[in-house]
């Protein structure tokens, strides 16, 4: 029979999925690593592993004992999944700003979870970092497996994860995105792709407020660097051994808001429902994406899934509270601000002369044309007059059928008015809508002018 003995044998193997709509624009071919396809629905499936039974090894922790961690959520969630087979107790320390999502489910995984305050000193006694580290003083055969410190982290990527993307790129790779947080899914799966082909290109997202950034390009830990912020799993405010910046080609920063919204476009778009990291990496992907060539192969790891987010970046009201939606222009803003919200069309069998009165009557210079009440091109002014011009013995006998382009693309209500640019052009001067109820609008570019 083909089964698993247990959850830790579904850990890894997970899918590589080409990311469509989001990256359209870009030359490159782009990929996801999806981890959320472990069974603690993160890439800290392969850590926590990794890290006990390297502990076993070494004689640091023994049968009954408890595992200590401190973690933003996920890799307390694949730890917790090794103690429950392996029948150790696990105590995990967390930041007060991660997801009350993320709390629960380690809860219900049989963890105990202690909550630290976010804004203090990582050396101060109240942080998570030093919350755990006294806990295994205070514990007997206890063992605080430290992912920033533990070299067993970005060993566990080195042995799986980065042999996965090479043989799933057939070793056609050329750029690694990641967003970099205690640095073992990064450094890890770079160290075997840089030892395969050393021309592969590492780019590490960053957060604003994490030191990663300055350090790399100055080799200076500046303080002025660090303040809060809500992104969850990567930046830190700390140098971690398992961070190798010599192998991270560049960092590139990315707001707590870009990484929200582009989470959010992931699941509408590409119907992958990520956390904020993954946002975060392909926001960082789409900043950089005007040095890549239609020869690049792109991957891009996704860390954890939606589910653990719900309450924070799908959520409306919280999106709102932070100013990351008030600035939100969208398409159905744009309608809702035009002075003339009818839809004028034209019918396929009308004639030019026709069409042009309608033209003038209405004061538009581009027209949606249907046949049978169904869209089945698109006409402007300019090509009207163009041929009323070159043919004006024809004007009642040229119809609009005989001239006509192809229909205007039709857009979702709720797209983003910067999203527009890929489909009005100079070329293609409209856009059409379907609202709800079942009614059609048409989005022209003096339109978007009048709405901004």
């Amino acid at each position: 029979m083909d089964v698993k003995n247990n959850i830790l044998e579904a850990i890894g193997k997970t899918p590589l999925i080409r990311i469509n709509k989001v990256t359209s624009h870009l030359p490159a071919q782009v990929f996801a690593k999806v981890e959320s396809f472990n069974p603690g629905h993160s890439i800290k499936d392969r850590v926590g592993i990794k890290m006990i039974e390297d502990a076993e090894k070494a004689g640091k922790i023994k049968p009954g004992g408890t595992i200590i961690e401190s973690t933003s959520g996920n890799t307390g969630m694949g730890l917790a999944l090794a103690c429950v087979i392996k029948g150790y107790k696990c105590i995990f320390t967390v930041c007060d700003k991660q997801s009350k999502e993320k709390l629960f489910i380690l809860k219900a995984m049989g963890a105990e979870v202690v909550v630290c305050p976010t804004n203090v000193e990582p050396k101060d006694p109240r942080s998570y970092y030093s919350v755990a580290a006294r806990l295994q003083t205070e514990i007997p055969n206890s063992f605080w497996c430290n992912q920033y410190d533990n070299l067993s982290n970005s060993q566990a990527h080195y042995e799986s994860t980065g042999p996965e993307i090479w043989e799933q790129t057939d070793g056609k790779i050329t750029h690694l995105v990641s967003g970099v947080g205690t640095g073992g899914t990064m450094c890890g799966t770079a160290r075997y792709l840089k030892e395969q082909n050393p021309n592969i290109k590492i780019w590490g997202i960053d957060s604003y407020g994490s030191v990663f950034k300055k350090y790399k390009e100055t080799g200076i830990f500046d303080e002025k660097e660090i303040y809060p912020y809500v992104t969850e799993g990567i930046g830190e405010d700390i140098l971690p051994e398992n961070v190798d910046f010599d192998i991270i080609d560049l960092f590139e920063k990315v707001t707590d808001k870009d990484g929200a919204l582009m989470a959010r476009r992931l699941a509408k778009e590409e119907a992958l429902f990520q956390g904020y990291s993954a946002g975060a990496a392909m926001a960082g992907l789409l900043q950089l994406g005007g040095s890549l060539t239609k020869d690049d192969v792109v991957v891009v790891i996704f860390h954890d899934h939606g589910s653990r987010y719900v309450g924070k970046i799908y959520n409306d009201e919280w999106m709102h509270d932070r100013g990351f939606l008030d600035d939100e222009l969208k398409v159905k803003d744009i309608i809702s601000r035009k002075n003339n919200k009818d839809f004028i069309s034209v019918d396929i069998h009308q004639s030019l002369k026709d069409i042009l009165k309608v033209m003038k009557d209405s004061d538009i210079s581009q027209l949606p044309v249907l046949k049978n009440g169904s869209m089945v091109g698109s006409v402007t002014e300019s090509k009207v007059l163009e041929q009323i011009i070159n043919n004006p013995l024809r004007n009642d006998e040229m119809f609009v059928g005989e001239i006509m382009d192809l229909p205007f693309t039709e857009v979702a209500m709720d797209l983003p008015l910067r999203e527009l640019n890929k489909y009005i052009t100079k070329s293609t001067p409209a856009v059409t809508v379907l609202d709800p109820s079942g009614k059609r609008h048409i989005v022209t570019q003096y339109d978007i002018i009048q709405a901004l």
